[in-house]
């Protein structure tokens, strides 16, 4: 399910629990010299809302690798009795291809990770954005090599994965993915497999300058490829009640990923949500 209505008060009290965490994951790389951008439906509902999407229930955030990888390892030490790290290298059986810093003492579970028995708090997605090749075609064979790694490694885990069209499109890929995911776990292959060829394709261009960098692992291939210069310096900007990084020139970014009327809203029926099973805000956002 793509979209799922929220009590108003709920996902509010989500909204303003982010935000909470957000402050703790700016001060993080403020202190650490780490550079960061929002990027997906956060850079979006920055640029058209100064803040959430009314609707939406998660915070997207972008790093080059150097950057992500340094995130990771002082993320653990500096705030590791209050978050909780999970992805592909902490636990084998998480199916996609990004990093949630989640707040212990919270749940935050929706159908897919109850299936994988993944416990997750409430939490930012980190997105690694890799160098990709400035040649049109070698940029290609990068992309879909490292799309199709990781469609595999999620079809791997899950039968119906999360999609983005509807009618007969959307029955027939719900069809073929169901199939693929019951041949691949009866042939037993390693999720960890498809993990690494995926990160080889997306790192290969890890020593060399380019002019672009992507997040290959979106559902639709391409929607994330961005120009360096249009990303650095980054620029803070309003976010609700804070003021976050966003790209130098985040219009661009949004008009490549969402089309030129992305300051237009969508209709109802393709409006996107995360809308969790489970949902506990602990005692750390009870008051909220």
């Amino acid at each position: 399910m793509l979209y799922r209505e929220y009590d108003p008060d709920v996902l509010k009290k989500l909204q303003k629990a982010e935000i909470e965490i957000l402050k703790d994951f700016d001060a993080l790389c403020e202190k650490y010299s780490i550079v960061y951008f929002v990027c997906g439906g956060t850079a979006l509902g920055g640029v058209r809302h100064e803040g959430f999407i009314p609707w939406d229930d998660d915070i997207d955030i972008g790093m080059t690798r150097d950057d992500y990888e340094r995130f990771l390892e002082v993320a653990e030490t500096e705030y590791g009795n209050r978050y909780g790290i999970v992805n592909a290298d902490t636990n084998s059986d998480f199916p996609v291809i990004l990093t949630k810093w989640y707040r212990t003492g919270t749940v935050f579970k929706n159908e897919e990770m109850q299936k994988l028995g993944l416990d997750i708090g409430i939490a930012i997605d980190v997105f690694c954005f890799d160098n990709v090749a400035d040649d049109t075609k070698a940029l290609r064979k990068q992309a879909i090599s490292a799309w199709t790694w990781g469609k595999l490694m999620v079809l791997r885990q899950v039968g119906a994965p999360t999609i983005y069209v509807a009618g007969w499109k959307a029955k027939l890929t719900l069809l073929v993915s169901g199939l693929a995911h019951g041949v691949l776990k009866t042939l037993h292959i390693p999720t960890g497999l498809f993990y690494k060829r995926a990160l080889k394709a997306a790192m290969r261009y890890r020593k060399v300058h380019t002019k672009r960098v992507a997040y290959l692992f979106d559902p639709t291939p391409y929607t994330s490829v961005i120009n360096k210069e249009d990303i650095f310096p980054t620029v803070k900007r309003k976010f609700e009640d804070i003021q976050l990084r966003f790209p130098c020139h985040v219009e661009k970014y949004l008009e490549r990923r969402y089309g030129k009327d992305y300051m237009e809203l969508p209709p109802e029926d393709q409006r996107h949500n995360h809308a969790p099973e489970e949902l506990d805000f602990g005692e750390v956002f009870a008051d909220l």
